[in-house]
């Protein structure tokens, strides 16, 4: 079946330019949708109409009229009002055009049929997987008294037949069903295509329309239509950027990429500026702007490298970088990606190690009670010891577990085993209690539960545990974060503010929330000996806190001189290598019962 080209989009709005590929337009391949021509024989006895054709989106109209496909038509055939009706999500059922306003003006005179077009009725026509492509058309010479229920069933499962042959034609035919664009297997094919013609490298550019969490929130606010006319409107602006005779691809929800040529790709930087500012300009979809946040990575790439290589990743790797960039676009950078994928072994590793009882492991650091010198209780802090690279620093294995999604496993593992030591410690007579950090993603209603579960199974009162969250969690949402904080304090479990000074500092929101202690953050307490703004900072603070009602914990204790100043101050605890560097649990006992003669507080 050949294209009719029986419509200009330039003429209806500007952005609406067709996106078929190119071996689809106006080619004398053509188009044929898998079964379309008996489901025009099918339509057509079962309406009794002379003229059915299935319009996409962009445009274009495949048509037969009496049986016969339609040769080409100029464009401009197809008035922008049947195009508007095969956009809409919603039947259209013109009994005689001649008596509308809207399409008295826009009947169709066509060369294979005498005068007029004087009915007309269309279906959308929907992918299996919701997405509206266009429109299946009927029309007739011959105006309508009406159209019966029986015939507009018989529409609609028409509609619904095409709809299936479309995505059968996208899988054959190597397109997207919703742009009708070339998708990533042909892509790998003209790449390859494009390196055995003796070219000794190819430039491949991809851009991210927006990221994944961003798209998806398009999608549950305006719907799939919405999302998908935003897709065809990126893809023509990034077609109409692209030089002359360069195919665009879409390989993937929400990517395009193409096979720049070699000569010029970066002589003139000024023109990926100029592909950035146009798709950062809004879009109207569907009546609605919307501004996204593209990212544009461009890749260097030869025959070798494809071999047994993924292009896509890599340039996927730099416009995901792009998005986070002011400029907007990226060079594939190979270190950067480096990282990029040590951090998902590692998070893959991490995963794993939660199953295991052989890699990760507590140590306890000591805090010690200022009035007295006698050690009150142990911050459990994980560590993990992997079987190839060694010791992975906490600063880099808990980011990755709050960016991954595992924070409320790790959290779990912690509070199990730190609670089983404690309670063992508790059996030996050591009367001590456990501070356990705590992330904003584990607060939250199920938090109360958790820690009931886990006493209970370890024979702990939940007032030998205390909660450390970081002042920035703490001050984020203070009306849910204060209810779930009283839950937690109603148990008996203490609740400690840690890192004061790095967060928000929020005065208002501290002397509401219901904590019991205040940590001052180590970057202020190891600088007091050399800088007196820090040491004002610390001695102020503490004040402050002492006075609200919080038991003040000097964190960054590491040599004697900071541990004299603190105790000059209005502080409660210290922590810090001065009196113990974090230690294995098996250790912890020989500490305490060795731990002796630190200086205490002069009574005033």
């Amino acid at each position: 079946m050949r294209t009719t080209t029986g419509y200009d989009p330039g003429q209806h709005a500007a952005g609406h330019k067709d996106v078929l590929p190119a071996a689809v337009q106006g080619s004398d391949e053509g188009f044929a949708v898998p079964g379309f021509d008996a489901v025009v024989r099918l339509v057509s006895r079962s309406l009794g109409v002379p003229w059915v054709s299935l319009v996409l989106h962009g445009g274009s109209a495949y048509s037969y009229a009496d049986g016969n496909e339609l040769p080409p038509h100029d464009p401009g055939t197809l008035h922008p009002l049947y195009l508007e009706a095969a956009r809409n999500v919603s039947a259209h059922v013109v009994l005689d055009t001649q008596l509308d306003e809207r399409f008295r003006d826009a009947a169709l005179n066509l060369a294979a049929t005498p005068g007029p077009i004087r009915f007309f009725a269309s279906e959308p026509v929907f992918t299996l997987t919701g997405q509206q492509i266009g429109a299946l058309c009927v029309m007739d010479r011959a105006p309508r008294a009406a159209l019966s229920e029986s015939e507009r069933t018989c529409l609609r499962d028409a509609a619904s037949l095409v709809g299936a042959g479309v995505v059968l034609r996208s899988y054959l035919g190597r397109t997207d069903p919703t742009t009708q664009l070339p998708h990533r297997y042909a892509f790998f094919d003209d790449l390859r295509a494009h390196l055995r013609e003796d070219a000794p490298h190819a430039w491949v550019i991809a851009v991210d329309v927006a990221p994944v969490h961003r798209f998806n929130a398009f999608i549950r606010a305006m719907g799939h239509a919405y999302a998908d006319e935003l897709m065809r409107a990126v893809a023509n602006r990034t077609q109409a950027w692209l030089p002359p005779h360069t195919r665009l691809y879409q390989v993937g929800a929400t990517r395009f990429a193409a096979v720049l040529p070699n000569r010029h790709v970066l002589s003139d930087v000024t023109r990926m500026d100029a592909l950035v500012e146009q798709l950062r300009r809004p879009f109207d979809c569907l009546g609605i702007p919307l501004t996204i946040q593209p990212g544009v990575g461009l890749l260097q790439i030869n025959e070798s490298e494809l071999r047994g290589g993924d292009p896509l990743r890599l340039v996927m790797n730099a416009s995901h970088a792009a998005q986070q960039h002011v400029r907007g676009w990226a060079l594939y950078d190979r270190a950067q990606d480096e990282h990029h994928r040590q951090e998902f072994f590692l998070v893959t590793e991490l995963a794993a190690a939660l199953t295991d009882r052989t890699e990760l492991d507590l140590h306890y650091q000591p805090r010690v009670d200022l009035d007295s010198g006698r050690c009150v209780g142990v911050e459990a802090l994980a560590r993990w010891h992997h079987p190839t690279l060694g010791l992975i620093s906490p600063n880099r294995f808990i980011g990755l577990a709050e960016r991954a999604g595992l924070m409320r496993s790790l959290t779990q593992w912690v509070l199990e085993h730190g609670m089983a030591q404690l309670a063992a410690w508790r059996r030996d007579g050591h009367d001590i209690k456990l501070s356990l950090n705590v992330s904003s993603t584990d607060l939250d209603a199920n938090l109360v539960g958790r820690l009931r579960q886990v006493a209970e199974q370890h024979k702990v009162s939940l007032d030998a545990l205390e909660l450390e969250f970081t002042e920035s969690t703490l001050m984020e949402h203070t009306a849910t974060t204060r209810r779930h904080l009283t839950a937690i304090r109603q148990l008996g479990t203490g609740i400690a503010i840690d890192d004061f000074g790095t967060g928000y500092s929020n005065l208002a929101a501290l002397r509401q929330m219901p904590a019991t202690s205040l940590k001052i953050d180590q970057s202020f307490v190891r600088d007091m000996g050399t800088n007196r703004y820090d040491e004002a900072i610390v001695r102020s603070v503490a004040e402050l806190a002492r006075n609200l009602g919080y038991r003040v914990v000097v964190e960054g204790v590491e040599t004697d001189r900071l541990y004299e100043s603190v105790l000059g101050m209005a502080c409660d605890e210290a922590q810090g290598f001065h009196i113990s560097r974090p230690l294995p649990s098996a250790k912890v006992p020989a500490w305490l019962a060795a731990h002796h003669d630190l200086p205490t507080r002069q009574a005033v």
